[in-house]
């Protein structure tokens, strides 16, 4: 079976790309302005072009002569435009701009601009999930209404990657085009939360756990190797009380600490934040930070090989750069099992697309065949 061609924009060090390669998807191009991130790409084989610049620097007449593609040849388009002015750590900051107003959402017009260029069958638009909060200045409405005008059918929706395998809760926002007058619909959950059980989702199996995921990774032999940040810096004596699966809301007041530290909601929910072997983990945020977790419940940062598990990367998986750069590496990422699991509805759609196509080329034929005897 031939493999589908796809473009793929800001694809940091390959999560969405790798996951739509589980299903006979490749990425013709790969466009990333992060040389370090470019390396992970090359080094994986990602795709025999990578493009190792800021998106606005590419015309589309050079990405058609390095891919060989022209208008209406490419499947798909995938990507998730640098997310600072749509994060949850900006959402709250006033001062700050937002959205459409702030000078990173050119790196939208310009996802699109390559929409618009290529026209393929279908996009994949990814983001975080406060990309579609009203703060955000008409982002989502944007998105919708630019789709719309190219010919698309547009649906979004917000998934959690802890639904659908991946030992972490995480929260992204996917925008979905397609060719109007075809369909597409975004998968269902394969994973369910412990205690919420309904007849219709009895059968699914539970969420996977950190403890599942990494429980391996942690001997002495892989601790010997440990960075050398120091897990809650100036708090790590405080850190080592609190119970797994809990932050630093166990050191209030409210929680009826007999010496409170902090007050009630004062810091981010990831200060002191660790991890419970039993639950799944918390996002994994792109910075490694002494204060902000989630740390390992043994009261240490997680290592490079653990965050690569929270996030389904394969353990051989090559991140170009030092630590810090290649956490960022993998938390920007998308995880590659929730990748495979929309490129799964992707691939059925674009198959439901071609034998359509296929039904009406059959069709044109035999009524060009049929008008050919009649005037025989």
């Amino acid at each position: 079976m031939k493999k589908k061609a796809i473009i793929s924009l800001f694809s940091g060090c390959g999560g969405l790309d790798i996951g739509f390669h589980k299903k006979d998807f490749y990425s013709e191009i790969c466009i990333e302005s992060n040389p370090i991130m470019c390396e992970s790409l090359r080094g994986n084989n990602v795709s025999e072009n990578v493009i190792c610049d800021e998106i606005q620097n590419i015309s589309n007449k050079q990405l058609e002569k390095i891919s060989q593609i022209r208008k209406h040849e490419v499947d798909l388009v995938i990507g998730g435009p640098a997310c600072p002015a749509y994060s949850k750590s900006r959402f709250y900051r006033k001062e700050m701009t937002h959205g459409t107003d702030d000078q990173s959402f050119q790196t939208v017009k310009e996802y699109f601009r390559i929409v618009e260029f290529y026209k393929p069958k279908m996009f994949v638009f990814e983001n975080v999930h406060t990309f579609a909060a009203e703060r955000q200045k008409g982002a989502l409405n944007y998105v919708l209404q630019t789709a719309q005008k190219l010919g698309y059918d547009v649906r979004f929706q917000i998934l959690n990657s802890v639904d659908y395998g991946v030992p972490q809760k995480r929260k992204r926002i996917f925008i979905i085009g397609i060719l109007t007058g075809n369909q597409f619909e975004f998968p269902l959950p394969t994973h369910r939360k412990p205690e919420e059980c309904t007849l219709i989702d009895q059968h699914l199996p539970v969420w996977k756990t950190a403890g599942e995921a990494i429980m391996g990774l942690d001997t002495e032999k892989h601790n010997a190797n440990l960075p050398r940040h120091f897990a809650g810096g100036k708090h790590h004596h405080l850190l080592k009380d609190i119970p797994p699966g809990d932050n630093y809301l166990f050191y209030t007041e409210k929680r009826g600490h007999q010496n409170p530290q902090f007050k009630w909601r004062s810091r981010y929910w990831s200060f002191l934040l660790k991890l419970s072997p039993d639950l799944p983990s918390w996002t994994i945020q792109a910075r490694r930070s002494n204060n902000m977790g989630p740390f390992h419940w043994r009261n240490r940062i997680l290592t490079i090989a653990e965050i690569k598990r929270l996030q389904t990367f394969p353990d051989s998986y090559f991140l170009a750069g030092t630590i810090e750069n290649q956490w960022r590496q993998i938390g920007n990422a998308v995880p590659p099992l929730l990748a495979e699991c929309i490129a799964h509805e992707v691939k059925i759609a674009l198959d439901r697309i071609e034998k359509k196509r296929m039904k009406e080329l059959d069709h044109a034929s035999c009524s060009a065949t049929s008008y050919s005897r009649s005037n025989c």
